[in-house]
């Protein structure tokens, strides 16, 4: 079975959903692809932790936008993050691509390795340059729920999500 783009509708759910739904597939960039083995939903509004919570600014506009684009921001001087918008188009809600099957664990080792900048915030995930792709099915018993990592407002939400094996 060839692997296939996902479609809007797969980024148009509950940031959650997305979220468990993100392990497994293959996300591909600049000729190279791997397989998502963590996440992190941020929330929106309603989550502290969340880039989008205090509303819509310049920086956050792309959470707000059309599910299913890429949002990029630059962390601690050095690092790059990559997320994946989620919700209806309006609801802010963000999934971050923590590890990558061959790509280095941890957001910033991720987008340093496969050349993620700010010049893919925004881009259409459904069409590219930074695509997600169909994967194998996975064993939702394998999923690992645990608090996020690496942030101290709302720490305690059980909101990272690890493909285990």
């Amino acid at each position: 079975m060839h692997p296939r783009v996902l479609p809007r509708s797969f980024y148009k759910r509950p940031t959650v959903e997305v979220a468990r739904s993100l392990l497994g597939q293959i996300l591909e960039f600049n000729g190279r692809r791997g397989r998502i083995l963590e996440v992190e939903a941020y929330l929106g509004e309603g989550d502290r932790a969340a880039h989008s919570h205090r509303g819509i600014t310049p920086r956050t506009k792309v959470i707000f936008g059309p599910p299913g684009h890429a949002y990029v921001y630059f962390i601690y001087g050095m690092y790059y993050c990559l997320n994946v918008v989620a919700e209806p188009e309006g609801v802010a809600g963000g999934v971050l691509i923590r590890s990558v099957e061959g790509a280095g664990n941890g957001p910033g080792k991720l987008t340093r390795s496969l050349g993620i900048t700010l010049e893919q915030n925004g881009c259409d995930l459904t069409k590219g340059p930074i695509r997600v792709l169909s994967g194998p099915p996975i064993d939702h018993e394998a999923i690992e729920v645990t608090p996020r990592i690496g942030i101290r407002l709302d720490a305690h939400l059980p909101l990272r999500f690890v493909l285990r094996g």
